[in-house]
């Protein structure tokens, strides 16, 4: 049986209408404009393309940025609501939908077409691209594309909810277009903030690692799916709750227990840091209809001794004190303002730091993600691609049908088989109990531990 899609039809999604709007992305969108992000969401039964595409066209009016262009000006980037278009593309594949969803992170997968972020960036590529594939089995794999410049994964959940409503006919949600990023945080933002900018320059040395770490990744590297079911995570939550003396949620629970046991099966005795994206937008006070990027940081350190409780209860309490102790948004913009965009590709993140196994780790539930209906199907699966494996960044989500947690690790090779092993199981579900009920997909996808 052939696993190779075969292609079924093209065709370019437009609003129909340019508004014209022109996106002056500030300089951390500007550090983003060589990325793009992937994602796959999985339904059980056939799609109509005809609907998908004209509910995508209404979504577009909603959010025209994602149907648009980027373009330099006088050194700064922008982006151009001119309607230029989305690229969807229909495929068949002879396997089955839990056959795809066992490669959704394996190299040359196929789910997405991955945008070329750099060709994008001179106006050489959309800024979003939608692959839909019919499995034999009559499920089917809704894959997007989007490029990290137009916004981040809080802005492409607004444009799946605006493409939801208008394939099921009910209201579109509210979407706002930021014209200028820096501006805008530069009014809301306080004058003085936590002073730690989140990006550095490495020197000449680290320079040369970090591009060899990049140029490896591929070969290097491996991605692995971890899934926790709600009584899993519950134990944790209880178990850290009551060593850190405070109540956890569920993602500091799943995100401490999950870094600790990286380091700790990878052999790793020495103090560590952790680095945890934030959406700004709240702790600004900023409306949730905004579209951008508006992402802050917090950085933890954490120290074998103080075991997963103590790094969860720390986590929980950054992320409640994130706008009086971790806000570092006008931080960045003094340190790249005073680079200037010229040298911004000589600075990288705080959070990528593989030479000290530093983790970032991103917690993409409460998103709604399984809430986009369309024909009456939610998604009954939906992971990031990874498609390029930097090592040791991690992102969670709802599992199967919206249920417990699903992360997704980028580690080195010889890390990744020793999860997959034996021992690495036993550590990762140290709180899984037997008689734990869990998902039915679980099982038919043995590639997710």
């Amino acid at each position: 049986m052939s696993v190779w899609p075969q292609l079924r039809d093209t065709r370019t999604v437009r609003a129909g209408t340019a508004t014209a709007t022109v996106v002056r992305c500030g300089l951390a969108d500007t550090m983003l404009a060589d990325l793009a992000v992937s994602v796959v969401l999985f339904f059980e039964r056939a799609l109509d393309e005809d609907r998908l595409a004209a509910g995508l066209a209404r979504a577009l009016e909603r959010v025209p940025v994602f149907a648009g262009r980027l373009r330099t000006v006088d050194g700064v980037l922008e982006a151009v609501c001119d309607d230029s278009g989305v690229p969807m593309a229909s495929y068949h594949v002879d396997g089955t939908l839990a056959e795809s969803m066992g490669r959704v992170t394996a190299p040359g997968a196929l789910h997405t077409d991955p945008l070329d972020a750099a060709a994008a960036r001179t106006g050489g590529g959309p800024l979003l691209a939608v692959r839909v594939t019919r499995t034999g089995d009559g499920g089917t794999v809704l894959g997007c594309s989007w490029h990290h410049a137009v916004g981040d994964l809080h802005s492409f959940a607004l444009l799946l909810r605006a493409w939801s409503a208008a394939v099921e006919g009910e209201e579109l949600p509210e979407a706002e277009l930021v014209e200028d990023q820096d501006a805008l945080l530069d009014r809301v933002l306080p004058a003085e903030d936590c002073g730690r900018p989140g990006f550095r320059v490495p020197g000449p040395g680290e320079r040369a690692l970090l591009d060899r770490e990049v140029a490896a990744g591929p070969r290097a590297n491996r991605t692995v799916q971890l899934y926790f079911g709600d009584a899993e995570i519950a134990r944790m939550r209880e178990e850290f709750g009551a060593a850190a003396g405070r109540w956890v949620s569920s993602g500091d629970a799943v995100c401490a227990h999950v870094a600790h046991t990286l380091w700790e099966l990878d052999g790793d005795r020495e103090n560590r840091w952790l680095t945890v994206p934030v959406n700004a937008r709240r702790p600004l006070g900023l409306p949730d209809a905004l579209v951008g990027n508006l992402l802050g940081d917090i950085h933890l350190p954490y120290s074998p001794e103080d075991g997963p409780g103590a790094l969860a209860g720390a986590l929980r309490t950054a992320v409640l004190g994130y706008a009086e102790d971790h806000l570092n948004l006008r931080a960045n913009l003094r340190f790249l303002a005073e680079l200037g965009r010229p040298g911004l590709g000589a600075c990288v993140p705080i959070g990528f730091d593989p030479q000290h196994r530093r983790i970032s780790f991103s917690n993409w539930s409460r998103f709604g993600l399984y809430d986009a209906t369309f024909q009456g199907q939610r998604p009954v699966f939906f992971s990031p691609t990874a498609n390029y494996p930097l090592p040791w960044v991690c992102w969670a989500v709802e599992g199967f049908g919206g249920t417990g947690l699903l992360t997704t690790a980028v580690v080195p090779a010889r890390l990744a088989a020793r999860l997959r092993g034996t021992e690495g199981r036993a550590a990762l579900h140290r709180y899984r109990d037997p008689s734990d009920e869990l998902p039915a997909l679980l099982a038919a996808v043995p590639k997710v531990l």
